[in-house]
C-alpha cells in the first residue's frame, strides 16, 4: 500500500476501496463459512453433494467449495454473468452464463440447468446453494404462459422507473417458477443449505437474488402494487398484469412463505455484506494515519439528491481531517438518452455541488465492477472535477440531465474501471475531507 504522505487522495481512496473488495472476496467468505456445511454433512451423515452456484460471484464460491467437498461432489451447475465464467471448470462442474441486468436465453437455458440438478436431489443428499448479487436477473424460469421477452420488458421498466430492490425482486418473484424460495421446493424432499453473499441493504435472505431459498413474505397483490405505484402498469405486458391479477385472486399458489414446513431441512447463512466491505475500508483509511469512521449504512435513494447532500456535508466539515465511509445502493429515474450508473451519477452531482473546493475527494462506485450498463465501477471525483470539465467546453448540468455520466467522466476523467470483481456486495462512497494527516 502507498504510504499516505506519498500519496494522493485519489490514489488512497482506491487503496481502500481495493481493501474492501479483498474483505468480501467470495472465496474467502466460503472457506470462513464453510464449517457449517461440514456439520450438516455429519449430523446427517450425508456424504453426496449436489451444488447450484447462482450470480456475480457464482464461480469463485463454487470453486472454493468444489476444492473443499472433493468426492463428495457428485453434480454441480454454476449460473453466471455474460463474462465472468472460467475457461475451464473441472468436472462434475457444469458452468453456465446468462443476461445481466436484464436476463437472455443465456439465464433460461442456465437456468433449466439449475432446475434439472435440484430436482435430480435425493433423500440423503444435501443441496448446496451458492448465492450472490445477480441472482435475479440470472435466474429466469418464466411462470406459467409468460415469456423471456415479457419478463425482459417487465425487469427493464422496474429498473428505468427507479424502484427499489425489493419491490423489484417482489414482482420478479411472482413471475417466475424458481425465486422466492420455489428452489427449495424444487429440491425436497432433500435438504437444502445456502451460503449467501448480500448485495441489499438490511441483508434480507428473501431479496438477495430474490431468495430462491428462503421464505418469502410477499405477495402476488404486493408485485401488483408496485407496478401500479410507479405508474408503470401500462408498460409492461398485459399477459404479466394478467398473471399477477390471476395470483391475486387466488387462482394461482402463492410462493413458500415464512412458516411453510419445507423450510425445515433449510438453512440459511449470511457469508459476506456491505457491512464487512465498510468496516474494512474504515480500517485500511485508519492503518494509512486518517482518522477515519463509518458513515451510513444505508445509502438510498435518488443518485443525484444522494450525491448533493453527501457533497453539503463533506463541505461543513472541511475543518478537520476525515475519512468516510458509507455503503447501500441508490437508484436512477432514466429520462434521459445518455448512458451511465447510480454511482457516476451521484458522483458527477456531487462534484458539480463541491466545484472549486479543496482537500474534497469521494469515490463511489460498485462493488461488482459496473456500474450500469458500463465497463467502468463508478468515478473518483474532487473540487478540481467540474473546473476542468469547464474549460474543455464540458458542461456538466446538461451530462446529468441526460442520464449521460458515463460520457462525461470519459471526457473529463475519473472514470473507476476496475473489470469484474466477481464479488458484490452493493456499493461504496469513502469521503476523504481535509489534508492528509
Amino acid at each position: 500500500m502507498t504510504s499516505t504522505g506519498d500519496a494522493l487522495p485519489r490514489v488512497l481512496v482506491r487503496e481502500f476501496f481495493d481493501a474492501a473488495l479483498a474483505a468480501v472476496d467470495p472465496a474467502r467468505a466460503v472457506e470462513r463459512h464453510f464449517g457449517s456445511v461440514e456439520q450438516r454433512l455429519e449430523r446427517e451423515g450425508i456424504d453426496r453433494v449436489r451444488l447450484v452456484a447462482v450470480g456475480k460471484a457464482a464461480w469463485p464460491m463454487a470453486r472454493q467449495a468444489q476444492a473443499r467437498l472433493g468426492g463428495r461432489l457428485v453434480e454441480g451447475v454454476v449460473l453466471t454473468r455474460h463474462g465472468q465464467a472460467p475457461d475451464r471448470a473441472a468436472p462434475p462442474l457444469e458452468v453456465l452464463e446468462g443476461g445481466h441486468p436484464l436476463p437472455d436465453a443465456g439465464s433460461v437455458a442456465g437456468t433449466a440447468a439449475v432446475c434439472r440438478v435440484l430436482r435430480a436431489a435425493e433423500p440423503g443428499t444435501l443441496v448446496l446453494f451458492l448465492i450472490s448479487g445477480g441472482g435475479s436477473a440470472l435466474l429466469v424460469a418464466p411462470a406459467g404462459a409468460l415469456s423471456l421477452e415479457q419478463q425482459q420488458q417487465a425487469t427493464d421498466e422496474l429498473l428505468r422507473c427507479g424502484a427499489e430492490i425489493d419491490e423489484i425482486n417482489a414482482v420478479r418473484k411472482h413471475l417466475s417458477a424458481i425465486k422466492g424460495g420455489q428452489a427449495a421446493r424444487l429440491a425436497a424432499p432433500a435438504g437444502v443449505l445456502s451460503l449467501i453473499v448480500s448485495d441489499v441493504i438490511g441483508d434480507r435472505l428473501d431479496v438477495i437474488a430474490s431468495g430462491p431459498t428462503a421464505p418469502d413474505p410477499s405477495t402476488y397483490a404486493e408485485a401488483l402494487e408496485v407496478l401500479r405505484r410507479h405508474r408503470i402498469s401500462d408498460r409492461v405486458a398485459p399477459a404479466v398484469i394478467a398473471h399477477l391479477e390471476q395470483g391475486a385472486a387466488g387462482d394461482l399458489p402463492e410462493t413458500p412463505g415464512p412458516g411453510d414446513p419445507l423450510f425445515a431441512a433449510v438453512e440459511n447463512f449470511l457469508v459476506a455484506s456491505n457491512t464487512l466491505a465498510v468496516e474494512a475500508a474504515v480500517e485500511a483509511a485508519r492503518r494509512s494515519g486518517w482518522h477515519a469512521e463509518t458513515g451510513a449504512r444505508d445509502v438510498r435513494g435518488e443518485a443525484r439528491e444522494v450525491g448533493v447532500e453527501m457533497a453539503r456535508d463533506a463541505l461543513g466539515r472541511r475543518r478537520g481531517s476525515c475519512c468516510t465511509v458509507s455503503g447501500g445502493e441508490t437508484t436512477v429515474h432514466v429520462r434521459g438518452p445518455g448512458r451511465g450508473g447510480r454511482n457516476m451519477e451521484l458522483a458527477l452531482a456531487f462534484a458539480m455541488e463541491i466545484a472549486g473546493a479543496e482537500s474534497i475527494t469521494l469515490l463511489s462506485a460498485g462493488t461488482d465492477g459496473s456500474d450500469g450498463p458500463t465497463d467502468a465501477a463508478g468515478a473518483i471525483v474532487d473540487g478540481q472535477t467540474v473546473p476542468r470539465a469547464l474549460a474543455r467546453g464540458l458542461d456538466p448540468r446538461t451530462y446529468l440531465e441526460r442520464n449521460d455520466s458515463y460520457e462525461f467522466f470519459r471526457r473529463a476523467g475519473g472514470l473507476l474501471i476496475t473489470g469484474p470483481t466477481n464479488t458484490n456486495v452493493m456499493d461504496l462512497q469513502i469521503l476523504l475531507v481535509g489534508r492528509e494527516p
